[in-house]
């Protein structure tokens, strides 16, 4: 009996269906009803031939239980029918469809309500009133005028207006889409009744008489309504409203495709069918899905192209689209309220949450298939499951929407039906999804549906089941990955999320995804956690306003934003919404394609450059990356609009907050952060900044180096984004770099980069705008972080951008921009030169900001200037603690290089030396004022000390300056490359002499000096102004402080720095004394011999002498050494009490220095170069014994002495030897002990021990020491025979020889003899030749 009761429903529920969609379809084919069509020539014939097929239906229906009553009447209904013309004349124009519509339900075939009468039921109805309108007769009773529906689906009339239908229109017109070939689809148990085309209903026993019969009661009633005339017109457009903009509007909406076929069927005056294989849209689907016999059936074609078609062959957007607009009228349509009301009464009685409902709206039925769980009446149960096939199921949840959204859906063509395998066959979750695709990508859509899909999202927050496209789409990624996840809060979706880039999850599912955190970044609600989360804290920092403009303060964005601006302002956030935060941050850093500012307005770069890197915040990185200026093509590779989405991305995600952010930096990063940074706890802001700690170290791995620098790029233009130093400075910024006061403020159009220099400037300061100590610290940390790579200087970068191509890119490591742009900074645009200075004048006062040369000289300073770096602040202490280091022998070559590197470009600006700058500012507005390069000024001002010191004047130059000066003449001379112009004069001479030597520690000035005689007459010129100088002032001796450093504090630790060689000189021949000092004395000593100018001591002291007995050498007036000749003419006037006392004094040093070493004698070695290269090379080895001026007396006196210049220097120096014992240090060694047991008490000078020592030689009562003894005699034989050899030319020489004779006593005695005798006798004379004269007068 069971059985038999399921077969009894099926057939009684498709019997209603076979009536109810009878009327239906007659209207399926048909656009509209032009009265006047009726009154065609066999219009009624016409109408009685369509009913052909209908009459053979009947046949088939047994007979025997269909009373003959009906069939009486029925019989007399047919005959009523009206001929041609007669309709016209009865019932109103418009109401003609109504009558037709009438005159489809009086053919119910006769047959078959004969054999089915017995069977009917009596349902009483209440009468018609009479006069009473349509609508109210239809309250009154189950509503069962079938409101038509057009034949495309395009427009369901609203309840109560009937819509014509086309005469041709039959009722059951099997051929032309009635319900034959859809009535299989509609069985149970996969009974299929379909039989191409064509019914085969078998005799329907029970409650199909009873359905057939309440049918046709309905029928009369509607043919009482049209006999009465009081059926309703059907509204038309007025030709104005046709004009109207927006009516306009809507009828030009409509897609093409879906136009077109309506138009085919006006422009043939509505004649013919319009039929779903028909249409464009959907032409070429249902030829390649459905069979040839079923294609002329709306509804079977509706059956096969939704539930038919294989899984993996779609159909067509556009044909999707048409088959959901069609849907959704049906939905809508009236009737199926009407069979609802019919078959499932009794289950509407019990939920008067769906009876009360509105018809005609696509309600009720969605209510009950809500409630179809519940319904126990068999009957309706199966009315349910065939619904599920036509209208959407769940239309009460989404009315809202489809009202709100239908003109986008028919804008992005977003329709689209399901087929039966999915769960909700007519779930809008497919039409929501390209709705959602198209808001995500940026579209403009109305903002109902907006708000709508927004609505919809939130709504399935909670339970991504409730999101049934990415339900499906993600059914067994959820058992994959997140099997474990209890549905609930979000927690599912925020698996998934989690795993969206695994290898294993379906691509279809990742798309779902994705397009729902689209969804996320426009409406924050949707992801429930972070709506639940922290909706305190979003009520309390007031993060939502409604009244302000529409959207903005629901965007994901704004309220990451806002609730990070509490944050950052030390203000209390919940740990579960930072938490949620922090996820919502990391996924907008993992894919760009949720971020619809990125979609939108990088679409263009993400194709051209990042194709194919979606994965894990690549795009994202590779967006960065060419958002990074190009220094080689000095453009942005960016647009504008892109970049700005980057950075507002950016600052959204926080990423300078927790590297953490960014998945693709982490990935690349942990390496490092496990070894370097495993100290500092995970999240913390410190991380970040350690890694920049580490760029460009040992430690650090390319692909991290990479990342890390992209996003700095980013963060540097925004000072807000690091954190640690936005919590310090925020006050400040404001207060003095007129930033805004809020961290989320984007109302500010400063530069970027500008509120960060601002600060920087105002680190040093001394007055009230310095910055606080806590701020100070943060803006030097993140300045010296930045200082690696020029590109993290916003400012600097913009500027300079043409000239890193130009010169910097090619060769250039990195980190090394900037050195590239100060070795070539003469050759920069004038703005880029302004930049590099400032931030070069900057790094000479804190040398952190050079990270490259401090990382290189990191081992440096931790072993020489450790007590200099632990100082808080740099004032140029440590770099020139790092030059006065620089030669060391445990000195690095590449912190050597960038000692060097820095040292060179100092020289191209004074100001570039933060020290010598702030000691001789005032210096320089006073006397060097229009000079700018340092190696000039450090030479004009040099020049005024150096007068004022040789004049003994007052020093012009303050104290502080001079002590500058000295510093930076003592580096300028330790390598050639710091005095730009003795460089540019000796370059070739370098080259030529030089070029062995390696360049640094003074080598090359040391070599200079070697070959001074063969260098080029400039080069020799700069060479002389450059040993003046370090002979004025010793301590700017680089090479002589290098090696007489230790001796310096040995022996002469109160001496003057200035006058340091002239103590040392004291000390030359103490045991104590340092062998390479000594003979850096001796080089020394040997410069000064060459000229008085660079004898400063000689200079004083015989400042008098020098213009008074030497003027002739002095008109000379020559740019190089004198030859030692002013000094030989001084020594000629030594002994003659023409000097002065000081002078003398130091001339006689001179003289005895130069007798031990010859070379200290100018004269005598360039006039003797060949005879001491001939025949005293041997004693040329040890030049400071005194032997080789032996063996030239030696040879003089063996007459080998040729040279009339050799022999006059030989002759000079035996003189000068017989003058004063000291200047003949063989002699003077040789006799030391006699001098002291015989001449004790004779004091040196004018030859008196040496008359001494002579005249004990004479006396043979006084026995010598032998070699002393052997000395005298061959100094006596040297000068017998030296006064044979050269007697005096002149009286002068005459003199000179007499005075420096032993024996001059006797000389001038024989001389003043001769005299006075010469007088005697001119008295004599005189006596006798008066006395004549008298005589010859008195005669």
């Amino acid at each position: 009996m069971a059985s038999v009761r399921r077969v009894l429903s099926a057939v009684a529920v498709n019997s209603v269906f076979l009536l109810l969609l009878a009327g239906l379809t007659v209207q399926e084919g048909e656009q509209k009803l032009h009265v006047g069509s009726l009154n065609q020539p066999g219009a009624a014939q016409k109408l009685r031939r369509k009913a052909a097929p209908l009459q053979q239906w009947q046949a088939r229906i047994p007979a025997q239980n269909v009373p003959v009553q009906q069939v009486q009447r029925v019989q007399q209904q047919q005959q009523q029918l009206p001929v041609q013309g007669q309709l016209r004349q009865q019932v109103p124009q418009g109401q003609q469809a109504q009558v037709q519509r009438v005159q489809a339900y009086n053919a119910v075939p006769q047959q078959n309500i004969q054999q089915n009468a017995a069977m009917q039921p009596q349902i009483p109805n209440q009468p018609l009133q009479p006069n009473v309108p349509v609508q109210q007769n239809l309250a009154a009773n189950p509503p069962n005028v079938l409101a038509p529906l057009n034949n495309a689906g395009q427009q369901n009339a609203p309840l109560g207006q009937v819509q014509s239908i086309n005469q041709q229109g039959n009722p059951l017109d099997l051929a032309g889409g009635g319900v034959g070939g859809f009535a299989g689809g509609l069985g149970d148990g996969g009974e299929d009744f379909r039989d191409q085309g064509q019914l085969d209903l078998q005799p329907l026993p029970g409650k199909v008489a009873d359905i057939i019969d309440r049918n046709k009661k309905l029928v009369q009633k509607v043919q009482n309504v049209k006999n009465e005339g009081r059926l309703p017109e059907v509204p038309k457009i007025p030709p104005r409203a046709r004009n109207d903009p927006q009516m306009k509007m809507k009828l030009d909406g409509i897609p093409p495709k879906l136009a077109a076929p309506a138009a085919a069927n006006q422009r043939s005056g509505g004649k013919g069918h319009m039929r779903i294989a028909d249409n464009l849209a959907c032409r070429e689907d249902v030829q390649r899905l459905c069979a040839h016999n079923v294609r002329t059936n709306n509804f079977a074609i509706l059956d096969c192209l939704q539930n038919d078609r294989p899984k993996d062959d779609d159909l067509s957007p556009d044909c999707h689209h048409f088959l959901w607009d069609y849907k959704r009228n049906l939905t809508k349509d009236i009737r199926f309220d009407q069979a609802a009301y019919e078959v499932c009464k009794e289950p509407l009685a019990k939920l008067p949450e769906c009876s009360k409902l509105e018809t005609g709206q696509g309600l009720v039925i969605s209510c009950l298939m809500d409630h179809k769980g519940n319904i126990s009446n068999q009957q309706c149960h199966q009315f349910l499951v065939k619904m599920t096939s036509i209208v959407f199921s769940d239309y009460h949840l989404v009315e809202n929407f489809v009202k709100d959204c239908t003109g986008d859906i028919q804008k992005f063509q977003c329709g689209r039906v399901s087929s039966r395998d999915e769960e909700h066959i007519h779930s809008q979750g497919v039409v929501i999804n390209c709705l959602e695709k198209n808001i995500a990508g940026g579209e403009r859509m109305s903002r109902p549906c907006r708000m709508q899909l927004f609505r919809i999202a939130e709504l399935s927050a909670d339970d991504y089941h409730q999101d049934r496209a990415l339900y499906f789409a993600c059914r067994d990624d959820r058992e994959r990955f997140c099997e474990k996840i209890t549905a609930g809060e979000g927690k599912v979706l925020k698996c998934l999320v989690q795993h969206k880039f695994e290898h294993d999850m379906s691509d279809d599912c990742r798309e779902k995804l994705i397009i729902r955190q689209r969804l996320v970044s426009q409406d924050y609600k949707v992801n429930y956690g972070l709506a639940k989360k922290c909706k305190e804290d979003i009520k309390h920092y007031h993060c939502r306003v409604d009244n302000m403009p529409e959207g903005k303060f629901a965007k994901l964005s704004f309220i990451l934003l806002c609730l990070e601006n509490a944050i950052q302002k030390g203000r209390q956030v919940s740990g579960d919404c930072q938490g949620e935060m922090f996820d919502m941050r990391r996924q907008l850093m993992s894919d760009f394609q949720i971020s619809p500012e990125i979609v939108l307005n990088c679409r263009k770069e993400i194709e051209d450059l990042c194709s194919g890197l979606q994965k894990e915040g690549r795009t994202i990185h590779c967006l960065m990356q060419n958002g990074m200026d190009d220094s080689k093509t000095a453009q942005n590779r960016l647009s504008k609009t892109c970049m700005i989405a980057v950075q507002s991305l950016v600052k959204e995600a926080d990423a300078g907050f927790d590297y953490r952010m960014d998945v693709a930096l982490q990935d690349a990063c942990e390496p490092v952060v496990q070894t370097a940074c495993k100290d500092i706890k995970p999240g913390d802001a410190m991380i970040l900044s350690c890694l920049m700690e580490h760029l460009y170290t040992p430690s650090m791995v390319v692909e991290c180096e990479e990342k890390l620098l992209e996003l700095q790029y980013f963060i540097s233009r925004d000072w807000r984004l690091d954190p640690r130093m936005y919590r310090k400075c925020a006050k400040e910024a404001e207060r003095l770099c007129n930033a805004g006061p809020e961290w989320n403020d984007t109302n500010d159009n400063l530069p970027p980069g500008i509120v960060f220099s601002c600060l920087y400037r105002h680190v040093y300061r001394k007055d009230e705008t310095k910055l606080s100590h806590a701020c100070a610290f943060e803006v030097r940390r993140v300045m010296h972080q930045r200082a690696v790579d020029v590109r993290l200087n916003p400012m600097l970068e913009k500027a300079c951008l043409r000239d890193l191509g130009e010169y910097c890119s090619e060769n250039v490591e990195k980190g090394e921009e900037m050195h590239c742009l100060q070795d070539n900074f003469k050759n920069l645009s004038k703005q880029c030169s302004e930049r590099v200075g400032n931030f070069t004048q900057m790094s000479s006062q804190d040398l952190d900001l050079d990270r490259i040369f401090m990382m290189s000289c990191a081992p440096m300073i931790k072993r020489y200037c450790k007590d200099i770096v632990d100082k808080e602040e740099d004032d140029g202490a440590l770099l020139q603690c790092l030059i006065d280091n620089k030669n060391e022998h445990e000195m690095n070559k590449k912190c050597a290089a960038g000692i060097m590197h820095m040292q060179l470009i100092q020289l191209k600006d004074y100001r570039f030396s933060f020290k010598f700058k702030e000691a001789c500012k005032s210096d320089v507005v006073k006397y060097c004022r229009n000079i700018k390069n340092k190696a000039d000024l450090v030479n004009c001002l040099s020049e005024i000390v150096r007068n004022d010191t040789l004049m003994e004047n007052k020093h012009k130059i303050s104290k502080d300056c001079r002590g500058q000066l000295r510093v930076e003449l003592l580096d300028r001379g330790e390598d050639v490359r710091l005095d730009p112009k003795l460089m540019q004069e000796c370059n070739r001479d370098i080259q030529q002499f030089c070029d062995k030597e390696q360049i640094g520690d003074a080598r090359i000035l040391e070599c200079l000096k070697r070959h001074k005689k063969k260098l080029s007459d400039g080069c020799h010129v700069k060479l002389f102004n450059r040993e003046r100088e370090e002979l004025t002032d010793n301590s700017v001796d680089y090479g002589f402080m290098r090696d007489c450093k230790p001796m310096v504090k040995r022996f002469c630790p109160q001496s003057d720095p200035k006058e340091v060689l002239h103590c040392l000189r004291k000390n030359k021949n103490n045991e104590f004394m340092d062998e390479r000092c000594k003979k850096a004395i001796t080089q020394r000593q040997i410069e000064q011999a060459e000229d008085y100018r660079l004898d400063v001591e000689l200079q004083k002291k015989c400042k008098k002498d020098v213009p008074k007995f030497c003027r002739d050498i002095l008109a000379e007036s020559r740019s190089t050494e004198l030859e030692g000749r002013v000094i030989g003419c001084l020594k000629a006037k030594v002994g003659k009490n023409r000097l002065s006392p000081q002078c003398e004094d130091h001339i006689k040093e001179l003289m005895r220095e130069a007798a031990i070493d010859y070379r200290m004698d100018p004269q005598l070695a360039q006039g003797c170069k060949e005879e001491m290269t001939s025949w005293c090379s041997e004693e040329m080895t040890n030049p400071d014994t005194g032997s080789v001026e032996e063996c030239l007396k030696k040879k003089f006196s063996e007459k080998k002495i040729t040279s009339k210049m050799c022999q006059t220097q030989v002759l000079r120096l035996l003189q000068e030897g017989k003058a004063d014992i000291h200047v003949d240090p063989l002699l003077h060694q040789s006799c030391a002990l006699d001098i002291k047991h015989y001449c004790a008490g004779i004091p040196a000078g004018e030859g008196r021990q040496m008359s001494c020592l002579l005249e004990a030689l004479e006396d043979r009562t006084v026995h010598l020491q032998r070699d002393c003894e052997e000395k005298l005699k061959s100094r006596v034989e040297m000068w017998e025979y030296a006064a044979k050899v050269a007697p005096p030319e002149t009286f002068n020489e005459l003199m000179v020889q007499m005075s420096a004779s032993p024996a001059r006593n006797y000389f001038v005695g024989v001389i003043c003899g001769a005299v006075f005798i010469i007088l005697c006798l001119g008295v004599l004379t005189g006596r006798m030749t008066k006395r004549v004269r008298a005589e010859q007068k008195n005669r």
